[in-house]
């Protein structure tokens, strides 16, 4: 409806994120998956194609709708990136609403939790791939005071089916031809100290540029926190004068080569293409 009406492609990706963050069916704002602390820590990030302006949350624990926060550190701060206690702060003091870290417990994502803390790993909430960035001990028994665990998903079919709705993220182009990118999450299910994803970080997670397209990522978020991978998608388009369609696949193909990766992303051009490549 924003579009149709010649609203803003900002506009519309806060506001197609917020719906997701709404919903217990996402992982992002209700449906937010646990830490290891068996809490909620939320992630969000927007970029304006037009302006190359940005703004994300990391960490966030009371804010109930993380992407209009993060648009707020973009319009109203001279910062990009807000994280934890301040970011929550910076929220209050926005007149944003907020909630008790309770608001966003569901049953389904507490189980996920345990049986994560039980097998002593970090998973993402969809996918196939195990992924591991160190080994698991094997030694002691899983605890959810064991170090670092490892990054996997050994999980059932019937779970798989079940946790398929992940990390948020929108991308629109406006009549004008501007665009923009929005991203949320509640990050890795059991994740630890702290750990913010590839949501938050422009070029990770988060990127537009009204020369080249709008990238929102998901999947296992350091994999594109060390390729920069919604960055590179327009990089790759503008440096070798590749289309979208052209740059999406070739970058998926790049990533695909990397050991371990499980994810993909979505993109819009100014012409309105759109690709949604995903290993």
């Amino acid at each position: 409806d924003i579009l149709s009406k010649g609203g803003s492609a900002m506009d519309t990706v806060c506001a197609a994120v917020a719906v997701m963050e709404d919903s217990p069916l996402f992982n992002a704002g209700k449906g937010a998956v646990y830490t290891n602390t068996l809490i909620h820590e939320l992630d969000a990030a927007v970029m304006d194609g037009r302006t190359k302006m940005a703004g994300a949350v990391g960490g966030v624990r009371k804010t109930k709708n993380p992407v209009y926060v993060a648009r707020a550190v973009m319009e109203h701060t001279p910062h990009v990136l807000l994280i934890g206690e301040g970011a929550d702060k910076f929220a209050e003091q926005e007149k944003f609403e907020i909630v008790d870290n309770s608001y966003f417990n569901t049953e389904e994502r507490l189980q996920q939790v345990l049986k994560a803390q039980q097998r002593n790993n970090i998973q993402l909430d969809h996918g196939s791939k195990q992924q591991t960035n160190r080994p698991q001990q094997q030694e002691a028994p899983p605890s959810v005071d064991q170090g670092f665990p490892s990054a996997q998903n050994d999980e059932t079919e019937g779970e798989k089916k079940d946790k398929k709705y992940g990390t948020v993220g929108a991308v629109a182009c406006d009549i004008h031809g501007n665009l923009a990118a929005a991203t949320s999450t509640g990050g890795m299910t059991n994740k630890r100290y702290g750990r913010i994803g590839d949501s938050a970080l422009i070029g990770a997670g988060t990127y537009a540029d009204n020369k080249c397209a709008a990238i929102s990522t998901t999947g296992h978020g350091e994999f594109f926190m060390r390729y920069v991978t919604a960055y590179d998608v327009c990089a790759c388009m503008e440096y070798s004068n590749s289309d979208l369609p052209t740059a999406s696949k070739k970058i998926l193909e790049k990533m695909n080569s990397v050991e371990g990766f499980e994810g993909g992303f979505i993109a819009v051009d100014g012409n309105c293409n759109v690709e949604l490549p995903f290993n």
